[in-house]
């Protein structure tokens, strides 16, 4: 089981780098293919945004096929994607390859889950979903600094060859170690999209939504805001980037104790009022090595820590539609992403990088308030919405 585990887990490592690593890219990307800092960064909005649109429609689609040759699919666009961003001369072709990386990482993640949840005994579910998810952490806090400093000191294209051969390692590994699971009965793209009729599902997912547009409309461009403490040089910002990684690491593991032993709505509402001081210290911090390092330490913690307890209260709400539910928060989650690098992307071209700062505290403040007002009013969903099991060797899961 262990090898079938880290072997997902390769899979979403790859995508992890895929989706994060843009913002130590944006500057070399935009020299070579001469376009803005700000046009380069709509690439993450491109991918986001396909995430998020393609996720449900491709997840309805292949509702019959066996997981074991989702994955595959999903494994082989990942990886085609990406040795097309690598090969691609101009922008828009490069904007194309996002879109079937994009395809592949939102096929393939949810996928991994359920196959990671089929594969386990029962009493170890829980464990062997994060360890396949703990790639997407590892990738933060190592995979991202590595593929900054690949991107920065020898090309940007030679990044999306390190995320392509990944992605072909799990693609090998998948084909040679994961048994075939089949889910019994498709779940439907209107079944899949049923939990919106509860109106705190939908106060949850703009929640969430409001978070990633908040974050990514600064952590996009993070090399031209930092670009006064680190000088342009790429081995200082895979440094921060590094830092910022390793803290998220450590404030995932914080709030999943706190989340379990605190009031979650309480530990979610003052973590996000944290995280909301931490990004106005932006101007304080970006203009001097030390302090960068200060602040992306102090940015790393709250975001984790609100983000574990905001997934505890989204599937407390309906326990019995809970696949579904984190089905759509990955879709809210990146069509925050693609709309925050778009805002960011936007005002970076019309006031400068020092502007991010406020417009990543202001959205985010938004959502403080909201987690305040948000999820007081009881709703239930029919039980239709429940998820049905899937099976490999008598034994149950759903992809998100």
């Amino acid at each position: 089981m262990r090898t079938c585990l880290i072997t997902l887990a390769v899979g979403t490592f790859a995508i992890g780098i895929d989706v994060l690593v843009t913002a130590g890219l944006v500057a070399p990307m935009s020299r070579d293919l001469q376009v803005s800092e700000s046009a380069a960064g709509q690439l993450v909005t491109v991918f986001a945004l396909s995430y998020a649109i393609l996720s449900p429609l491709l997840a309805a689609l292949t509702a019959r096929a066996s997981r074991k040759h989702v994955l595959l699919a999903a494994l082989t666009l990942f990886v085609l994607g990406n040795v097309a961003t690598a090969l691609a001369p101009t922008y828009a072709l490069v904007m194309v390859s996002r879109v079937v990386a994009a395809a592949g990482a939102s096929l393939y993640t949810p996928n991994a889950s359920a196959a990671a949840a089929a594969i386990a005994p029962p009493e170890s579910t829980g464990r062997a979903i994060a360890t396949v998810m703990g790639g997407l952490t590892v990738a933060t806090a190592l995979g991202v600094p590595i593929g900054s400093f690949i991107g920065g000191n020898v090309n940007w294209r030679g990044t999306m060859w390190l995320v392509a051969a990944l992605g072909a390692i799990a693609l090998v590994g998948v084909t040679l170690v994961i048994p075939h699971i089949q889910l019994p009965v498709p779940i439907k793209l209107r079944d899949r999209l049923a939990p919106l009729g509860d109106r705190r599902v939908v106060a949850a997912l703009a929640l969430v939504m409001l978070v990633f547009s908040s974050f990514y409309a600064l952590y996009t461009y993070l090399g031209p805001v930092l670009n006064p403490a680190t000088g342009g040089n790429a081995t200082k910002l895979s440094v921060l980037l590094c830092v910022y990684g390793s803290m998220a690491v450590v404030g995932n593991t914080i709030g999943g104790r706190l989340a379990d032993t605190r009031d979650p709505s309480k530990v979610r509402f003052t973590a996000l009022a944290c995280f909301a001081a931490v990004l106005a210290m932006v101007p304080v911090g970006r203009h001097w090595f030390v302090g960068a390092l200060v602040w992306v330490a102090l940015l790393g913690v709250p975001g984790a820590i609100q983000y574990v307890s905001h997934l505890k209260l989204l599937v407390e709400l309906v326990p019995q539609a809970t696949p579904l539910l984190l089905g759509l928060n990955a879709s809210a989650q990146y069509l925050g992403m693609g709309i925050g690098g778009a805002v960011g992307g936007a005002a970076l071209g019309a006031w400068g990088p020092s502007s991010l700062g406020w417009i990543s505290t202001t959205t985010l403040l938004a959502a403080v308030v909201l987690a305040l007002t948000a999820l007081r009013h009881p709703a239930s969903l029919p039980q239709s919405t429940a998820p049905e099991s899937a099976s490999v060797r008598g034994r149950s899961a759903m992809p998100s």
